[in-house]
């Protein structure tokens, strides 16, 4: 497939993000179409080419920085300068959308906030990832995934309140954000068709993990209860003979009666027939199941609980998931020839038209493998404007 039957075709990104929020963002915008370039600090670039060890020092790629940066041109910048900060600026002027994930107010420090670009490119959209918001006592605080977790509630809430509170090992506050500024920067291209203009585009660590608890603020503002989904008390995690496995005791009639059947026990239903009386006997309850399991391997009862429609599920390593056939089915894993690793498999979007079909065009770009390239159209474009 040819880059011009991709929707984002035609749209330029300027792309000044590093890390997680903001690459997955970008590396989406890459994947269906767009000619995201990357703005890379001379020498050094994106902190992730550092961060996990280097096994290839000419390229500076390693496979974290892949998997965050495909279908992207990389050029070295040094904005501190004034042959570098003016061809920031003609580059902003022949984009479509800046991109960064900064603290707020570096982007205007550096004078490529959206005061300064929509005077030379009306039509310019500037998205702007940050941890906490543009303004606020935490404006200026620097935004990580974990303290995001730490703040907005998610981290205090575990399943049992036995089990101490830890922090989410998967970033899941960086690609929640970065998936919300994909949403902004999408309907602000579609906003500019209507309008003609461009405008700010905004979000954060914080706002996105708050919003992922739509239903336990609901709950929490409206009568000042907490709504924990993991402490339910027909749900769990147990231990069979040879492996974990999950129920979620909802959605049902009477899940109770349906997982003692499943398990083999007799029906608890009638003494614990309401959600109430089951919370206040779950440790009894999960115990009863936990014995249960215990005695049979996991293909067993997740045979048994299956037939009784009972959501279930074995719980598995990643490396598992990944060799999973649904995996690839679903189309999941891409292939790609890294220099110096070889073949890699890396993740693929998870976002599927029955249309189009995205396309590995760039490599996980080498720092500066574009430098002379974008210089050169810079250069072309400024000679091909009238006098």
């Amino acid at each position: 497939m040819t880059a011009p039957t991709l929707p984002l075709s035609g749209v330029r990104v300027i792309d000044f993000t590093q890390v997680m929020l903001g690459p997955c963002a970008t590396q989406v915008l890459g994947d269906f179409g767009a000619d995201v370039i990357k703005i890379e600090r001379p020498g050094a670039g994106d902190l992730s080419r550092n961060f996990f060890g280097l096994s290839d020092e000419k390229s500076m790629n390693n496979v974290v920085y892949a998997s965050l940066n495909r279908n992207k041109r990389s050029v070295e910048l040094d904005s501190k300068t004034p042959e570098g900060k003016q061809a920031l600026l003609d580059l902003c002027r022949t984009a479509d959308v800046v991109v960064d994930n900064f603290r707020a107010g570096v982007m205007d420090r550096l004078g490529f906030g959206y005061e300064a670009l929509s005077k030379l490119n009306p039509r310019i959209i500037c998205a702007s990832g940050t941890g906490f918001g543009p303004v606020g006592p935490y404006a200026h605080k620097g935004g990580q995934d974990v303290l995001a977790q730490a703040m907005t509630g998610v981290m205090e809430k575990t399943s049992d309140p036995s089990v101490p509170r830890s922090i989410y090992p998967t970033t899941l506050c960086d690609y929640t954000a970065g998936m919300h500024l994909v949403q902004g920067i999408m309907a602000a291209l579609l906003m500019r068709e209507k309008t003609g203009r461009g405008q700010k585009v905004g979000v954060s660590l914080y706002d996105s993990i708050l919003a992922m608890q739509m239903q336990e603020a609901a709950q929490w503002n409206a009568h000042r209860e907490v709504l924990n989904w993991a402490a339910m008390p027909l749900t769990g995690y147990f231990d069979a003979t040879d492996g974990g496995l999950v129920i979620v005791g909802a959605f049902k009639e009477n899940p109770l009666r349906d997982i003692c059947k499943a398990l083999e026990l007799e029906d608890l239903s009638p003494q614990y027939p309401d959600l109430a009386s089951q919370r206040a006997n779950k440790p009894f309850l999960q115990k009863t199941f936990r014995d249960r399991i215990a005695t049979k391997t996991r293909g067993y009862w997740l045979e048994r609980l299956e037939a009784e429609d009972l959501l279930c599920a074995p719980v598995r390593s990643l490396g598992e998931a990944l060799e999973d056939p649904q995996t690839r089915i679903n189309g999941m894993l891409l292939e790609m020839d890294l220099p110096h690793y070889g073949k890699v498999t890396q993740m693929a979007t998870p976002v599927h038209l029955s249309e189009v079909t995205p396309v590995l065009r760039h490599l996980p770009p080498r720092l500066g493998q574009h430098t002379a390239e974008i210089l050169a159209e810079l250069a072309q474009a400024r000679e091909s404007q009238p006098a």
